[in-house]
């Protein structure tokens, strides 16, 4: 049986174990104070084109969302984020566990639109009442978004520039960036990031790393005390030079874009694929994630020897399938997904 449930369905890119046994004999300092952490940092904010930016290496996509989140956020402050955003429908109550609500607003395909945050941020002010409820101290977003569609270059700015007129901070989750900066059809670049949100993380646990996120805090403006937050977040990792090293390599001579346009070619292969055998798509994404519209009775067949994930209804005979390809995928796997169509 082969998988198309997700992107981390794999170990690391040879390249990343490569580089592990290589150093793994090397003495270090703990908690990211190593030479592997440093270098990966020089290298991410090269990529960035962003001296200033403060980055921090953390184990895994929650972790990081819970921290980060937790450190821009007084106590009394919520987080808005969109009713299919990734904190709000997948990670457990993970926010709502540091006490912080999660502020929901109306999504699009994914995305969401700045008249839609301009509007909830205003009826918000011009509440009378607004003393007795959770205020809005952040905005969240995903690049790309959970349901594999992109934001333009336009529309993050426009998002972007509402919450500097209302000085909230804008965070984006980078768990698959790689995949979002591949795709065809994309304009934002990574530089043109960091010029447009106040903290992001690059995803390394489903683009080529065993594990690991960078966050990039892109005005020098993570909390003064932000090390001690991830400590109290268990989300700081004894051997940091485990992230260092992976970072460092996916860094080195493009190895991360390299990896992250491999999967969009699989899955753009994989969307020809269904589109070939008349599979009708449940919105049309250009990245890594593919959600086809199945019969049930295909679903229930494909399933024995495909791993997809059951995404949900589409009405009471078809099921909306999610299919997703990695830096891992291989032209086999796609073959044999296509013999079974």
């Amino acid at each position: 049986m082969i998988s198309f449930e997700n992107d981390y369905n794999n170990g690391a890119h040879p390249k990343v174990l490569q580089r592990l046994m290589e150093t793994n004999d090397e003495r270090t300092l703990p908690y990211g104070f190593d030479r592997f952490c440093e270098d990966a940092k020089a290298k991410i904010k090269a990529a960035c084109e962003d001296d200033d930016a403060v980055i921090f290496f953390l184990a895994g996509g929650t972790q990081t969302n819970a921290t980060v989140i937790d450190s821009f956020l007084y106590q009394y402050e919520g987080v808005i984020a969109l009713d299919t955003g990734h904190i709000n429908v997948h990670e457990a109550g993970a926010i709502e566990f540091t006490e912080h609500k999660i502020i929901n607003i109306p999504g699009h395909e994914g995305k969401m639109h700045a008249d839609d945050l301009h509007k909830y941020l205003e009826d918000f002010k011009h509440d009378g009442n607004n003393a007795h409820s959770v205020f809005p101290g952040l905005v969240y977003i995903t690049f790309p978004t959970e349901l594999g569609t992109l934001y333009s270059a336009a529309e993050l700015d426009a998002i972007y520039q509402v919450c500097r007129s209302n000085n909230l901070p804008l965070y984006v989750d980078g768990a698959r960036l790689g995949y979002g900066l591949m795709a065809e059809g994309n304009d934002i670049t990574l530089p043109y990031l960091p010029r447009h949100c106040d903290a992001f993380y690059i995803g390394g646990t489903k683009i080529g790393a065993l594990c690991g996120e960078a966050v990039v805090f892109t005005h020098n403006n993570a909390h003064r005390h932000f090390f001690t937050i991830q400590k109290q977040h268990g989300a700081l990792m004894a051997k940091g030079r485990l992230l260092g090293v992976q970072f460092d390599t996916l860094f080195t001579d493009g190895l991360y874009f390299e990896i992250s346009r491999h999967a969009i070619d699989m899955a753009m292969k994989m969307r020809r694929m269904f589109a070939e055998k008349g599979y009708r798509f449940w919105l049309d994404s250009p990245t890594n994630q593919q959600f086809i519209i199945m019969g049930n009775d295909d679903v229930e067949r494909l399933s024995k020897d495909i791993m997809f994930t059951h995404w949900g209804m589409a009405d009471e005979s078809h099921t909306i399938c999610r299919f997703v390809t990695s830096w891992a995928t291989t032209d086999e796997e796609l073959a044999l997904l296509g013999s079974l169509l």
